[in-house]
């Protein structure tokens, strides 16, 4: 699920990018700060930790608010930037579309968003599959359905893992083994 989520983040600006640049200084230090990271929401808007993470994708807007803080010892200015952020949050169940990525021995890497989830070789389709790493490519021996990297697929999130500051370090499982949901493809066949 995408949202848009209103939050302040506190930054140092360092005293060598003190000047005429600052506000710009300020509010590219936030981005970075900021963007692909994990978030959480407030306890008291999410009580279910799991379901209070998100991926903060972009940010639409920046501004300053008020004047910034110079810590005794510390030359630079601590500086309070309000933001307007585009975010993403998977959720159980959620059923998503994206690119397969990656295919290996286990399984299908697939793109949703900022992140990938993985599609177990069980989760992909009701028939005994053979994987060819080599071409990243996977089949099933009996329907002579194919799966490829570049395929778009529809998936539903059925694990779910956020970590609490890396996005790399995140686990979602998908599966594809339930009506409409599978490659685009087969997904037009069934229709017919």
């Amino acid at each position: 699920m995408y949202f848009i989520i209103e939050t302040n983040e506190t930054v140092r600006v360092p005293p060598e990018s003190l000047g005429e640049e600052y506000e710009t200084t300020a509010k590219s230090i936030a981005v970075r700060n900021v963007e692909g990271k994990i978030g959480v929401l407030d306890r008291q808007l999410v009580k279910d930790s799991n379901d209070r993470k998100y991926v903060n994708l972009l940010v639409l807007d920046s501004k300053l608010e008020g004047e910034g803080r110079v810590v005794h010892g510390d030359g630079g200015v601590y500086q309070e930037v309000k933001m307007k952020i585009l975010a993403f949050q998977p959720m159980m169940q959620e059923v998503v579309e994206g690119d397969i990525a990656d295919i290996k021995k286990f399984g299908a890497f697939v793109s949703i968003g900022p992140i990938e989830g993985l599609l177990h070789v069980s989760q992909v389709m009701d028939d005994r599959i053979e994987v060819d790493e080599d071409n990243k490519r996977m089949m099933g021996k009996d329907t002579k359905r194919d799966l490829k990297t570049g395929d778009l697929v529809r998936a539903r999130i059925v694990a779910l893992s956020l970590s609490d500051s890396k996005i790399e370090e995140s686990k979602i499982g998908l599966t594809m083994r339930q009506n409409f949901l599978g490659k685009f493809q087969w997904l037009k066949g069934e229709a017919k």
